[in-house]
Order: structure tokens, then C-alpha cells, then sequence
């Protein structure tokens, strides 16, 4: 989600000073996704450049904001468009993990086992929060969080089950040639004992075949 699109839903509640729109963002994601009053007002600047919305005149020294036609186009565009898996941002949790098995040195099972701890206890903060009564935006998002982390957990537990069962990868080549040498010098030595056997020394000391032998009778 956008910063930009969360202040368009919002403001299509009534107009809004940056304050106000703060607030609102809180109390409609519980604080998930805290927003200081810089990005606010950068945000509207930025709405305002692009004819999303109006700044009205101030009022007891607030300037309130409206959302203009073509910003609820937008609005509505946002709404109708499926987010794309693309669209969010990655997953830092996965890439470390990633990293940390290329990465010499580390304990890889200690990386898993720390972030499953914390996620662990993160879940356990977010259904102790679910006993609590809320609105249903704030509850729904609530929801998606325990969800994430439900499934965060079970994707450690395939961690740690892909890392027992992984073994390195030896250097089969290596063993080939090792193995081709080994054949092959076996080999040689056995065509020269079966040579060296099928020979007999004469008395005046020159060695014969012993297919050339007379055979006594």
C-alpha cells in the first residue's frame, strides 16, 4: 500500500489538514505502519502537484485538504487493481536466511532459531490483541498480521528441516578421475602379470613363450 492512495481513502471521508489525515492513518491500520507529519505533508504536496487534491484555505491556522475528481479516479483505479506479488516489498526475513547459508561463518541454525523466537513472540502480541474489542478495519488488518506470522513460522520449521537433510555437494569429477586412474592402472598391472606368466627362461637364459612350448609327452 502506497502512502499516497491511503491519504486518498481517507480524504474521500471529507476534507482533512495533515494532522488529522495522521491520525486517521493510525487509527485505520492500529498503528501497524506509523507515518510521521513529514511524509504527510510531502505526500499532499505531491497529490496537489498532480491535481489529485485541493489545499482549501486555512483555518484556525490548519490548511485542509480535499480530494479532487480526478483524485477519486485514482482512488477508484487503486481499488479495482489486484496488488501483484511484485508490488510488495521483499522479504527481508528470507533474504538473510538466504545470505546467511552462502555467507562463510555463520550459524545458520542460530539465524533460524532467533527469528523464530521473535515471530513467535510478536504472534503471541498479536492474539493478545485480538482479545481486545476494535473496530473492524483495525481487526482485519490484525488478522493479516497473524496470519503472516502463522505462516512465517511454518515456513522456519521447513527451514530447519531442508538444513538437516542438506548435505554438501562433493566433487564427484574429482572421484571420477580417481576412480578412471585407479581402473586403469588395475588394468595394466593385470595384462602385465598374465604377459609376464605366459614367459619361461631357457637354460641359456632366453625367455620364451610358453604358447612356443613343446608339450612333453
Amino acid at each position: 500500500m502506497s502512502v499516497k492512495h491511503g491519504l486518498l481513502a481517507l480524504l474521500e471521508r471529507g476534507p482533512m489538514y495533515g494532522y488529522q489525515l495522521r491520525a486517521a492513518f493510525d487509527s485505520a491500520t492500529g498503528g501497524t505502519w506509523p507515518l510521521n507529519i513529514g511524509q504527510v505533508y510531502t505526500t499532499l504536496s505531491r497529490l496537489e502537484r498532480d491535481d489529485l487534491v485541493v489545499a482549501l484555505p486555512e483555518n484556525e491556522g490548519q490548511r485542509p485538504y480535499e480530494i479532487t475528481a480526478q483524485g477519486r479516479g485514482e482512488l477508484r483505479k487503486w481499488f479495482a487493481t489486484p496488488v501483484k506479488r511484485g508490488d510488495r516489498p521483499r522479504d527481508e526475513v528470507a533474504i538473510k536466511l538466504a545470505l546467511a547459508i552462502t555467507t562463510p561463518g555463520v550459524d545458520v541454525a542460530k539465524v533460524v532459531m532467533t527469528q523464530r523466537t521473535a515471530t513467535m513472540r510478536t504472534l503471541q502480541e498479536y492474539t493478545r490483541l485480538k482479545t481486545q474489542p476494535g473496530d473492524l478495519p483495525w481487526l482485519l488488518v490484525l488478522d493479516a498480521m497473524i496470519f503472516q506470522a502463522e505462516a512465517e513460522l511454518r515456513w522456519l520449521d521447513h527451514c530447519e528441516t531442508s538444513l538437516i537433510r542438506h548435505k554438501p555437494q562433493t566433487n564427484t569429477s574429482h572421484q571420477t578421475d580417481t576412480s578412471h586412474e585407479t581402473t586403469t592402472t588395475g588394468q595394466a598391472t593385470t595384462s602385465h602379470q598374465t604377459k609376464t606368466s605366459g614367459q619361461t627362461t631357457t637354460g641359456n637364459g632366453t625367455t620364451t613363450s610358453d604358447e612356443n612350448a613343446e608339450v612333453p609327452r
